[in-house]
């Protein structure tokens, strides 16, 4: 098969990118309004992309192709945030989370989902997420910057929360214990247990 994208519809183009490039990770990152209202929300087009200054990116698309959605209204206005990694046993909190509210309504309230405060930013964090990065934007790019479809948010990590029970050492997360999830094409996940090692070459 040979898929020419120029001449694919945009969700064509969607359906197979998300569908071949996996698994992706997912974040799980909450926000807060101006008002207050606190906001939690998955995104799956997210990476690691610096270690110095350690720094998460999060593509954020338009809620309906035209709108920009809660969680980028409220880092442009913040600054802040805070990006959860997303366990196996929080994944059906997760996917409830990523229902399309109406604006000023909050998922943390909406959907029972236990907080604790952050200490360096405001946004609340999930109570129980085995690992948690409180972070401030660095930047916020839009893209294609001639007709914006989507913002990538880069996220610089101020302070991290890992658990002590998904820790290998002190030095290490166990992965088995993380256990996180990734999200594969349409409706379908993978949990990261299933794991191989290999030696990089010197």
């Amino acid at each position: 098969m040979r898929l020419d994208f120029s001449e694919l519809p945009a969700a064509e183009g969607y359906r197979w990118l998300t569908a071949t490039v996996t698994p992706r990770p997912i974040a799980w990152v909450s926000t807060r309004s101006p008002e207050g209202i606190d906001n939690l929300a998955p995104f799956s087009f997210f990476q690691v992309v610096c270690d110095d200054p350690p720094t998460l990116m999060i593509s954020i698309s338009q809620r309906n192709g035209v709108e920009p959605k809660d969680t980028l209204l409220n880092v442009r206005d913040s600054g802040e945030l805070v990006v959860h990694l997303v366990s196996h046993a929080q994944a059906e909190t997760m996917n409830a989370s990523s229902s399309s509210l109406p604006h000023g309504i909050s998922e943390f309230e909406q959907f029972g989902i236990a907080a604790v405060p952050s200490e360096r930013v405001k946004p609340l964090r999930v109570a129980g997420a085995s690992v948690a990065f409180e972070c401030r934007v660095g930047e916020i790019k839009p893209y294609p910057a001639e007709q914006p479809t989507h913002h990538l948010v880069f996220a610089e990590v101020l302070l991290a929360h890992i658990d002590d029970g998904v820790l290998a050492d002190a030095r290490h997360a166990d992965a088995a214990k993380l256990d996180l999830v990734g999200r594969m094409g349409g409706s379908l996940y993978a949990m990261t247990r299933d794991t191989f090692s290999m030696i990089r070459p010197k």
